[in-house]
């Protein structure tokens, strides 16, 4: 558990940006999703991908370590609710994978950036801290109040 925290909080913190990498340094009346923002952002997605792939890979070796047939119903219960746990932060972070990589697939295309409902700019700011981002701000705060309204 510690090496998952560990894992999330040096994803955002690291070296002051995401991943290490530091916030781009926007200049005034620079084109939006010019060469130098779309190398950025590749690098934050190709390394985000490759520390929760990372991740996987030391799942799978700590299942396989740590599996032990124990006598106690107990210890063998606590370990295999520990291992669901896990496996469903895998499965989370699987999910995380395919959207990095459809972020990937849309910065080669030379779509990433701009909302996928209203067209318009994300934002670099926005993109730093949610490099996934499919939305602006503004459709995204209508899309979670329609949620709520509906879960409602």
């Amino acid at each position: 558990m510690a090496a998952k925290k560990k894992a999330a909080s040096a994803a955002t913190t690291s070296g002051g940006g995401f991943l290490g990498i530091a916030p781009y340094d926007l200049k005034k009346g620079e084109e939006y999703m010019n060469e130098a923002q779309s190398a950025h952002f590749k690098d934050i997605l190709v390394a985000w991908k490759k520390e929760l792939m990372e991740e996987v890979d030391r799942t799978v070796h700590h299942m396989q370590d740590e599996a032990a047939n124990f006598p106690d119903p107990n210890d063998r219960a606590t370990q295999e609710s520990e291992f669901t746990m896990e496996l469903r932060a895998r499965d989370r972070e699987r999910k995380l994978i395919k959207k990095i990589e459809e972020s990937i697939k849309n910065l080669d295309a030379g779509d990433y950036g701009f909302c996928e409902q209203c067209g318009i700019e994300i934002g670099i700011r926005r993109l730093e801290a949610r490099p996934t981002a499919t939305l602006c701000i503004d459709c995204k705060t209508l899309a979670e109040i329609k949620e709520r309204h509906v879960s409602s």
